[in-house]
Formats: C-alpha cells, structure tokens, sequence
C-alpha cells in the first residue's frame, strides 16, 4: 500500500515538529543546491527555524543575492510609474547611443582615418585585425571561385552528354531514313537511282551521272468502241533529262 497524504498544518507535537523540520531543511538545501549546478542559476536560501536559529545556502555569495534581489525589486516597484519607464529607456538609449560611437570609431580606424591618438600597441592590433579580415576574405573569394569552376565544369559535362545523345539521334535517323528509302524504290532501285533522289538522304551527295538515267514508263490506252482492234496497246518512251 502506498503513503497515505500527509496533511499540511503545523505539527502539535515539539519532538515530531523538530524531527520534520530537520528532515525537510536538510532536503531543501539540497535541492537548492543542485539546482544552482544543474541550471547554473543563482539561487540563496534563508531558514529561520522555529527558536530563531538561522539556516543560509548561497551558490555565489549571500550578500551579492541578497543585493541583487533589493536591485531587481527596486526596478520591479519602480516601473509601475510612468517616469520610472521614461528614465529606464533614457538608459537604455544612453548605452546604445555609446555603443554606435564606439562601432563608427573602430570603423574608422579599420578604413585608415584617425589613427594619430593610436599607440604602437593599439596600431599593431589594428594591423593583426586587418590582415586577419583580408585572409578571411580571400579564402570565401577562393571558395566561391572553385565552387564557380565546379557549376561550370558540371555544366560543360551535361551539355556534352547532350550533344552525344544528339549525335546518337541524327544516326537513328538517317538509318530510318535509308530503311525507309529501300523500301519504297527497292534494293535495286535504290542502287540505279540514288543520285537521282539523293536529297531524300541527309549529307549524301548528288550524283549528276544518276541524275540522267532514263527512266521508261509503259503506258496502255484505254479501251473505245469505235476502234477495231480494242486490245491494241501503244508504247511509249519517255527520256527524263
């Protein structure tokens, strides 16, 4: 069976009330204690026991938490009042306003303008500054160079493959072109005449001899009913120049 819940109220009896505070004390510090290692926090602890002893934990120092929370609670009650807000932003812009006069003034320096209120020490540093900014410039402008020199190269690569498969294209197609050719003028055909239709052929050239080959059509007449010998069939020769 679990803990029955213990009631949260002051313990009559002295030695039983004297026992649990000891214990609890003992847990609390502890627990106050990994907490500031942990979460690296800032924490102080104050016990007064019940006879007016005193109990303290700090993970720092007892007086600078302690000081710091009368800090923090002054802001804290002041900040309800409008002037208080006022005076906090007048700080705030105060700081800033220090920081933009110390950034403009180094900025001058490391373009070279009033250096004459500059020891040799602080003109030295200035000098490892500056030679420590231009390595580091130079080594990004090296490194967008070659990662420049790879988009190129990777791109040279693929304009290559595609002038291969292009290559590879223009040959199917001329042997399409060629099977093609076969099959409608026939292999014999093809041979007499293929000056003469050279043109169907890609990058082949003409052939003027083939050009000038006769070619001779048969032709018959048609058939009419005046005429006495109907089956009667004309020849004719046609020379293609």
């Amino acid at each position: 069976m679990g803990r029955g819940k213990i009631v949260i109220r002051r313990i009559d009896n002295t030695t039983s009330r004297q026992v649990t505070f000891s214990k609890r004390r003992n847990g609390l510090l502890k627990k106050a204690r990994e907490l500031a290692i942990l979460c690296d926090a800032e924490v102080g602890v104050v016990i007064f026991s019940s006879t007016g002893k005193l109990y303290d934990f700090a993970s720092s120092s007892m007086s600078k938490v302690i000081e710091r929370y009368d800090k923090l609670k002054e802001e804290t009650d002041q900040s309800a009042s409008p002037m208080a807000e006022l005076k906090y932003w007048q700080r705030e812009a105060a700081i800033l306003r220090q920081q933009l006069q110390h950034l403009q003034e180094n900025h001058r320096q490391m373009m070279g303008e009033e250096l004459s209120g500059l020891s040799i020490k602080e003109l030295r540093n200035l000098e490892n500054q500056l030679e420590m900014s231009l390595r580091g410039v130079r080594t990004k402008k090296d490194q967008v160079l070659m990662e420049e020199v790879r988009e190129l190269n990777r791109k040279g690569n693929l304009l290559h493959q595609e002038n291969l498969e292009l290559h590879k294209k223009e040959n199917l197609f001329k042997q399409e072109n060629m099977e093609l050719y076969k099959k409608v003028y026939g292999t014999r055909d093809a041979n007499n005449i293929n000056g003469a239709h050279a043109s169907l052929l890609p990058n082949r050239p003409s052939n003027d001899e083939d050009a000038q080959v006769p070619i001779h059509l048969q032709l018959s007449q048609p058939h009419h009913q005046n005429c006495e010998t109907s089956s009667k069939t004309t020849n004719l020769g046609l020379q293609l120049h």
